[in-house]
């Protein structure tokens, strides 16, 4: 006889006027939500900027859903592709059936596409989300609550879990394996949280950490499951994968504390890898078109010398008939002519002149003394 239980609502759903509301759908999305928020706080801790979870979210979050999906009909698909079912019914995520280790698998990839487009490391991103990865799955878990399902042996306990009649499940009351799970997670997410502060975990281990300590709550919860699944070697399909990806992620954590150790020292970059090719394009585009100004201005001034230089050869007249020389003044054919290179000698015995009478403090003749007065 069963003194007391945990009683299951008697719906999934709730109606708001024509919009339903599953309790499964809403505990996905609150957990998202609680996984960027606490995400964006220790990603700020580590010197990211804000806003930078969130967005790399919008590109792991839909992976990650179709991640999940995926595997539980993979590894389920009797219950879609079996005699007398629908296929369609394999679509209808909000009636439950996502698989934890497909949605961290291609979550991953959407996280890695959108850190690569941000230009920052991917194992510092999921250290930051580490423990809110784990929140997240144990809020999620409280849907399974709302559709009565994956629920762990019969059981007479003061917190057994009473499930109702229905399809595919027999009324009793059951071990509350959601429950476990939940509270395992929330455990994992503040060992991650105390561990990562006690040793400054970096490039990846405090996700390593956290995947380690889900496997190692998830084999024996998932060993107590009574719902129909497929069996390797007397054990559920997902103990074994629990097992495997635990042990990976140990040998991860180890080896990475001996090749990477400490915590990274710039987890985001001041310009982003996309914005700083673009103003390296732009700056090199400047350049050459300083450099081609450049390059038309010596060209014109080039084209005015040769002008000059032309115009001189016209105004000046052939060779003999323009000679003048003091032999020619001699002769008595005409006044003597000033040649240029008479006139540049003349003007540098003046400087001379000018130089030797300042040296000797007198003022040559013809030259203005200014009023220092008015100065």
């Amino acid at each position: 006889m069963t003194l007391a239980f945990i009683p299951s609502p008697s719906t999934g759903v709730i109606h708001l006027g024509p919009v339903p509301l599953r309790g499964y759908a809403f505990c996905i999305i609150l957990g998202v939500f609680v996984a960027v928020w606490l995400g964006n706080r220790r990603w700020i801790a580590r010197g990211g900027k804000p806003g930078t979870v969130a967005d790399i979210a919008v590109w792991a979050v839909p992976f990650g859903l179709v991640g999940g999906r995926l595997y539980h009909v993979i590894t389920d698909y009797q219950l879609y592709f079996g005699e007398g079912e629908n296929w369609v019914d394999a679509f209808k995520i909000w009636e439950g059936g996502l698989g934890i280790w497909g949605a961290i698998a291609l979550g991953a990839v959407g996280a890695w596409i959108g850190c690569r487009r941000r230009g920052i490391p991917l194992p510092a991103w999921a250290d930051a989300l580490a423990p809110g990865i784990a929140l997240a799955q144990a809020i999620g878990r409280w849907g399974n609550w709302f559709n009565q399902e994956l629920y762990g042996r019969a059981t007479d306990l003061p917190w057994a879990l009473e499930i109702s009649e229905g399809p595919n499940r027999v009324a009793g009351t059951y071990h509350p394996t959601f429950l476990y799970e939940s509270l395992w997670c929330v455990g994992v997410a503040l060992l991650v949280i105390w561990a990562d502060r006690r040793f400054t975990l970096g490039h990846g281990r405090a996700f390593a950490l956290y995947v380690a300590a889900y496997c190692a709550g998830r084999g024996w919860i998932e060993y107590m499951r009574v719902d129909e699944a497929h069996h390797v070697l007397g054990l559920r399909l997902n103990v074994w994968t629990a097992i495997v990806v635990g042990l990976l992620a140990v040998v991860y954590f180890v080896v990475s504390a001996r090749l990477r150790p400490g915590r990274e020292e710039v987890v985001e970059p001041e310009i982003r890898p996309g914005r700083a090719r673009k103003a390296a394009a732009a700056a090199g585009a400047g350049a050459d078109g300083d450099g081609d100004r450049a390059g038309e201005d010596g060209d014109g001034k080039d084209a005015a010398g040769a002008a000059g230089d032309g115009a001189a050869a016209e105004a000046a007249p052939d060779g003999d008939a323009g000679d003048s020389s003091p032999a020619a003044d001699a002769d008595g054919d005409g006044p003597a002519d000033t040649t240029p290179e008479d006139a540049a000698a003349g003007a540098g015995a003046g400087a001379d002149d000018a130089s030797d009478a300042a040296d000797d403090g007198k003022t040559p003749a013809g030259a203005t003394v200014p009023d220092t007065k008015k100065l």
